[in-house]
């Protein structure tokens, strides 16, 4: 028996005494009471924390005491008379009764009133994107000005700290801190460029002190920063918390010069996103494999899915595909609250600079753009994070629901990126598109195939929001379209671990590049062991662009950016600790033409990175044409990433995830492609028989 369920069921004889119902859909645990102490006879809770659901199903009501179950009574699907109604009902039990009053309200009528941090207007929100080759896009587009504001991220990064006064204040999952920023492929000179320990060291010899705050252990430049538990969890969920879950943000909080520049004073600035300041993470729209192993990639080579793979036995190396965000004006002090909040809760308040004293230097939050700027932005910052990882939670059930929190039970939970997902899917009129790094959830909708489903625990909604979202457009006769972008495999060793298309509505890509050997290029000294995962790679001359992005797009209207990956782990709330930004430019919304903003203007970009064309049905996402444009582009493109011999480069990246659904709905992966190419890893993957589902879910 795995040992992680063998710990867990000892340690939980211990159990609580304190009385508690759960809430169960299906198979999906969905809700919860607080426990209450010392009224097992008589209890009234007045709060329960429900996951919002996508389908009413049979009810199933558990009480509970010391982790003994007392009573367990079932609710059929109330019958709803009445729209954005509440239903009460008593439910007999053999030795108890509970009084359930349960409100409905229409997923697209629901607009939630609440939210920790609220949505601030006239701000900046500018998505980063790796500039460089970028002009060859401009002179394809005509989108000159929208796709001017994106730039590579990590050069502003090193820039804008320059002042001798305020710190730094940065928290990632991981910090390397002989990673250089700033890099040129020809011309650089040894020592031109700074590394991000040198940047740190300038900083601390003129400030005197620089506050890092760093969430996990990566080689010998980083102290661990444990993900610690809330003081009213039980003991399994202690260990679950310390040991499986980590701070997972991935933010840098600077000062800056004033646009003008006529002004000492300076204001913040905060970067959020899916890059760590960690090597392995530099990389351009190119994303080559072998070309730059001699330039800005030779002391920054990352391979981690091939055991001993180093620069000394070449390529290729892992591309890495991402998106982060600069943002400007009030919002950016929401991010400042955010590292704050963790601060305090784990290192106190003694050693934080509180920057709002700091009034003669950094200016307060206030709009950076005028409210009649047809370039401004309104953003709104999310989380998933409990108040065992963030100080200055309400206490109470009340303060914490009128706060956007939920209840655990006996935490409080900020769950609003799951939320924020789930109302821009609801919302979303034309397409939706996403980068993630996972997709994997809503797992009470799985088919078994031989999985104990109940046990998964991925119960998040955005699969099953997606799909209903299909559903629903096919049903009303609308064109819709989805298109999702993940990596062909986790990273690390690949073994381990009607009528009409389905694809026409929803389809599935991955990135890879293949590129044909080139004169000049960089020769290893040595070579990998043959008959290796690595040596068919480096012979084939291709592998996969790792997608490393949390990014989804609605309609070119409105976006998300942030740390959240698409899993329970990151949705949870009382899991990993995340964060994003949800933003729109109200002068570019979808209403009586389609949008045409600078999130447009960025999702044009990342196609062209990805497909290496513009077409003009590109304008329309959710267009028959383009749907099957995209597709028939990606199936050519995995048709020459696959094949045995290919003499010229990878004309696009994009490539049709390996997968087809028959007219039945089974999932099968294309005929000859049992295997990812120069792998024994399966397409269709497996169950890991040593892996407990909460840590891989």
């Amino acid at each position: 028996m795995n040992y992680f369920v063998q710990l867990k069921r000892r340690i939980e004889r211990a159990g609580s005494s304190k009385v508690y119902v759960t809430i169960d859909l299906d198979k999906a645990r969905v809700g919860r009471t607080r426990k209450l102490e010392n009224e097992e006879t008589n209890p009234h809770w007045s709060d329960v924390s429900i996951s919002t659901v996508p389908t009413r199903l049979l009810m199933l009501y558990s009480l509970s005491n010391k982790k003994i179950l007392l009573e367990q009574l079932s609710l059929e699907e109330l019958n709803y008379q009445s729209r954005n109604s509440w239903k009460e009902k008593w439910i007999d039990g053999l030795s108890s009764s509970i009084m359930i009053a349960l409100p409905y309200m229409e997923a697209l009528n629901y607009m939630s009133n609440y939210n920790f941090l609220m949505l601030l207007e006239n701000v900046t929100g500018l998505e980063a994107l790796q500039a460089q080759n970028f002009q060859e896009f401009l002179t394809h587009s005509s989108l000159r000005e929208k796709a001017a504001e994106f730039y590579f991220t990590k050069m502003p990064i090193s820039q804008t700290n320059s002042s001798q006064k305020s710190p730094f204040l940065g928290a990632s999952w991981s910090v390397y801190t002989k990673i250089t920023l700033v890099r040129y492929s020809r011309g650089q000179k040894p020592g031109e460029h700074a590394t991000l320990g040198e940047l740190f060291n300038k900083k601390t010899s003129t400030l005197g002190e620089l506050l890092k705050k760093k969430a996990s252990e990566v080689k010998s430049t980083v102290s661990y920063a444990p993900r610690d538990p809330d003081n009213g969890l039980s003991i399994v969920q202690d260990i679950e918390i310390s040991t499986m879950f980590t701070h997972h943000q991935k933010i840098v909080v600077v000062d800056s010069e004033m646009p003008n520049r006529g002004s000492e004073r300076r204001r913040i600035v905060s970067f959020i996103g899916g890059i760590d300041l960690c090597d392995g993470r530099y990389d351009t729209p190119t994303h080559t494999i072998f070309r730059t192993l001699d330039t800005v990639n030779h002391d920054d080579f990352r391979q981690p899915n091939f055991p001993n793979a180093s620069i000394t036995k070449g390529g290729p190396r892992q591309p890495w595909h991402d998106v982060h965000c600069r943002l400007e004006g009030a919002i950016a002090w929401d991010v400042l609250f955010n590292f704050e909040q963790r601060w305090r809760k784990q290192g106190g308040k003694d050693l934080l600079v509180q920057l709002r004293e700091l009034d003669d230097i950094i200016i307060p939050p206030s709009p950076v753009m005028f409210p009649e700027d047809h370039e401004t932005w309104n953003v709104q910052l999310f989380r998933s994070i409990d108040g065992g990882a963030a100080f200055g939670f309400p206490d109470s059930p009340e303060d914490a629901a009128r706060a956007g929190l939920i209840c655990g039970s006996d935490h409080i939970i900020d769950r609003s990126i799951q939320d924020a997902y789930i109302h821009a899917i609801r919302k979303a009129k034309n397409f939706i598109y996403i980068e993630n790094q996972y997709f994997l959830g809503s797992s009470f909708c799985w088919n078994s195939d031989g999985l104990k489903v109940e046990d998964i625990g991925a119960s998040h909604l955005i699969p099953k929001e997606l799909s209903l979202k299909v559903v629903s457009k096919i049903e009303t006769g609308e064109r819709f379209s989805i298109y999702v972008v993940v990596p062909m495999w986790p990273e690390g060793p690949p073994r381990q671990g009607a009528q009409g298309n389905p694809k026409d509505y929803l389809t599935f890509f991955c990135l890879g590049n293949r590129e044909s050997k080139t004169i000049g290029e960089y020769e290893p000294p040595e070579s990998p062991d043959h008959d290796t995962d690595y040596y068919r790679a480096q012979q084939s001359r291709r592998f996969m662009i790792y997608v490393h992005a949390k990014m989804m797009i609605v309609d070119d209207e409105y976006i998300v950016i942030g740390s959240a990956n698409i899993n329970q782990r990151s949705m949870d709330g009382a899991r990993d600790s995340e964060i994003a930004m949800g933003g729109y430019q109200p002068y570019h919304l979808a209403t009586k033409q389609p949008a045409r903003g600078q999130i447009h203007g960025f999702r044009m970009a990342l196609w062209y990175e990805h497909l290496g064309l513009v077409d003009n049905s590109f304008l329309q996402p959710e267009s028959l044409d383009c749907i099957q444009k995209v597709n028939k582009i990606a199936e050519r493109n995995w048709n020459l990433y696959s094949s045995e011999r290919m003499d010229d480069d990878l004309p696009g990246h994009l490539l049709s995830y390996p997968i087809c659904v028959t007219d039945t709905g089974e999932v099968k992966e294309v005929p000859g492609s049992e295997f990812f190419p120069d792998t024994k890893a399966q397409v269709l993957g497996s169950k890991s028989d040593y892996l407990p589902p909460i840590l891989t879910t």
